[in-house]
């Protein structure tokens, strides 16, 4: 079966959705909790048949097992219809041959073979379709049904629908701190959605597995990848690995405290087993020395001195030192102190570094922009001024300006110098904003150059 005949709609380039794992089924999809056969490339013995069970997963990692009485040829990986309960259902083969009976002890199915569920026959086109109907309506169930339980009031939570592949039947997963009285649910369930409901409750555990997610580690949860076992995890764990009895930190998704405590709690214990009995009290003149923290790679402890006069001290030892005062206090001699007894630890000394180059000053690419930003402005300014002297040395040159220059304005003429002749080279001109004379009207105030009359001059003087 796989990604080839997968329920899920398939993308335009092809790829299945998978389950929810964007095409990639072996990451928490149709193989999740698969079981790497070990004996498929041994042939069986001479004169013995293959072992006719087979291991059949369903949605989630749900596996069960399967009697092969039409002595069908199936490897892992096979799309196969079996017995359902009742009807028909799809599921994939993840394990056949001779390792299925090591799997049926470990999983205590004393069953005999006669008495498993069959296997009918490969799946159809038409199977497929039905199947992949029939799982398209688990979503859109599962939040009708939060909504029903909601409004009868009840203290649950369906966290996942599982639809049989021919339709007729549902299993709804649901987790409860108490136990809940659904029958009203069921009868509504089954009128709304025409299928025969079945409930089971799940933990919290087995509610993070059939989700999945990711991990504080960055790597896809145990319960949903491999782990089926289940232990209780206490906060003595935690203790024996000498970490700090946070909640936030010591649980998973699920809320409870992490499973992966217990992989090397075993380990911690058999270390702290070389280590002094942290109960015990090492007896000084300047008073008790009481256990606070044990470092199991460094091989050291941590005790407070509780001084009778004075501030209390930490001093760190070594476990070899703490056997040796203990055993002098067993003796009857008291040190006076725990000076000549604490580790001396080596002080690192940073090498000696400088910023030569300034990599260190966060502002100092503002520098070299401001630097540039100047520049720019200046070779503007330049051009600007540059353009402005050309334009109007042109404007000189030209003898319509000329004649508006030498027409208007207000400066006299200067007689010192010969007619015809020009400006000296490199004067600027000036800039007459002024009319032309000719459409000057005259002002009757002005004398035009005339000499004034003298008022008390005789008449003879004026002929």
């Amino acid at each position: 079966m796989g990604c080839s005949s997968c329920s899920n709609n398939k993308s335009e380039d092809g790829v299945p959705n998978g389950c929810k794992s964007n095409g990639n089924c072996a990451s928490g999809g149709c193989e999740r909790m698969s079981v790497f056969n070990w004996l498929s490339d041994l042939p069986s013995p001479n004169g013995k048949k293959e072992f006719d069970v087979v291991e059949v997963s369903f949605k989630n990692g749900r596996k069960e097992f399967f009697r092969n009485a039409k002595g069908y040829s199936l490897y892992k990986g096979d799309s196969v219809v079996v017995e359902g309960n009742p009807g028909v259902d799809v599921g994939l083969v993840m394990l056949t041959g001779e390792l299925v009976k090591h799997q049926m002890k470990r999983k205590k199915e004393f069953s005999k073979p006669r008495d498993l569920k069959k296997i009918y026959r490969k799946p159809s086109e038409q199977d497929l379709e039905v199947w992949k109907e029939a799982r398209g309506k688990e979503y859109e169930t599962m939040h009708k049904a939060r909504e029903m339980a909601i409004k009868l009031n009840l203290q649950m939570k369906i966290s996942d629908v599982e639809y049989q592949a021919d339709g007729k039947k549902a299993t709804f997963y649901y987790t409860a701190e108490q136990r809940v009285d659904f029958r009203e649910l069921i009868k509504v369930i089954a009128d709304r959605f025409k299928v025969r409901v079945e409930m089971k409750q799940i933990g919290s555990r087995q509610e993070a597995g059939r989700l999945g997610g990711i991990g504080s580690c960055g790597r896809e949860l145990c319960c949903s990848t491999w782990l089926t076992d289940f232990r209780t995890v206490s906060t003595s764990a935690a203790r024996y690995q000498q970490l700090s009895l946070n909640p936030q930190k010591l649980a998973g998704q699920c809320g409870k405290l992490k499973c992966c405590l217990n992989y090397e709690l075993d380990q911690y214990a058999d270390a702290l087993k070389m280590f002094p009995d942290t109960r015990k009290v090492i007896q000084t003149k300047e008073g008790g020395a009481v256990h606070i923290k044990t470092d199991v790679f460094r091989r050291m402890m941590w005790y407070l001195v509780q001084k009778e006069k004075g501030q209390n001290a930490i001093v760190p030892l070594e476990i070899d030192k703490v056997f040796e005062l203990l055993e002098l206090n067993k003796k009857g001699t008291i040190p006076k102190d725990l000076k000549g007894f604490t580790v001396v630890e080596a002080v690192e000394v940073e090498p000696a570094y400088e910023n030569v180059v300034g990599q260190d000053d966060l502002t100092r690419f503002d520098k070299e922009f401001n630097k540039k930003k100047r520049n720019n402005r200046n070779n503007k300014n330049r051009n600007n001024k540059n353009r402005k002297t050309e334009g109007e040395n042109d404007s000189n040159k030209s003898p319509s300006n000329n004649k508006v220059n030498q027409s208007g304005g207000n400066r006299k003429p200067n007689t010192n110098k010969p007619k015809g002749e020009g400006k000296e080279e490199g004067q600027k001109p000036r800039n007459n904003n002024r009319s032309n004379n000719k459409n000057r009207k005259p002002n009757p105030n002005r004398n035009n150059n005339k000499p004034k009359e003298n008022p008390n001059a005789s008449e003879g003087n004026k002929d």
